[in-house]
């Protein structure tokens, strides 16, 4: 038997006045530390440095007799690697600049990119997980990095690099103290 009292409420999809939505204030967002980026760039020399310096040492090694294809092509491997290192700490030059992150009430957000821009905001009631991780070269720098996950996630939502340790543990402590506090 049906109640016919009692009336549902049919499905509704209302349209919602886009004047009414909140914005997002990009003066709000904070750099991270310029030393991310002399890190980089420092790698990316180093690795140039390296690689040419392992080319160098063949060529020149007197061990083995080096075939003359792989002796003609010497400058060229250099060449390549040296192109190749130089784009890769003009792009750190560039790109690192363009990494920023906010704190709001209900959610932390990253805005990175160079050429193709990516704003990621992550509400802190769906972290399930914060840590700080840093790596020898961070550690000698006093730089952190803040990885969040998400609730559901296997892998961090996103990973806010560059930041010096005390703020990346405020940021931390400031999640853990808020996450499981029900929005406004």
């Amino acid at each position: 038997m049906v109640d016919t009292d009692t009336q549902t409420e049919p499905f509704s999809n209302r349209v919602i006045a886009l004047d009414t939505l909140p914005t997002f204030e990009g003066g709000a967002l904070e750099a991270i530390s310029p030393r991310y980026r002399v890190i980089n760039v420092s790698l990316s020399v180093a690795i140039t440095l390296i690689l040419v310096a392992i080319f160098t040492l063949i060529r020149w090694q007197p061990l083995v007799d080096v075939p003359s294809p792989l002796l003609l092509s010497y400058p060229y491997a250099c060449m390549v690697v040296a192109v190749l290192g130089g784009l890769g700490a003009l792009y750190h030059v560039f790109a690192d600049v363009k990494i920023k992150y906010a704190l709001r009430e209900q959610d932390l957000c990253l805005q990175k990119g160079l050429i193709f821009r990516q704003l990621a905001c992550q509400p802190i009631l769906r972290v399930q997980h914060v840590e700080t991780k840093r790596g020898p070269l961070t550690r000698l720098a006093g730089l952190a990095s803040l990885q969040v996950f998400s609730a559901g996630g296997e892998y961090h939502t996103f990973e806010i690099p560059g930041l010096p340790v005390a703020r990346a543990e405020q940021l931390r402590q400031f999640i853990l103290n808020h996450k499981d506090v029900s929005a406004k």
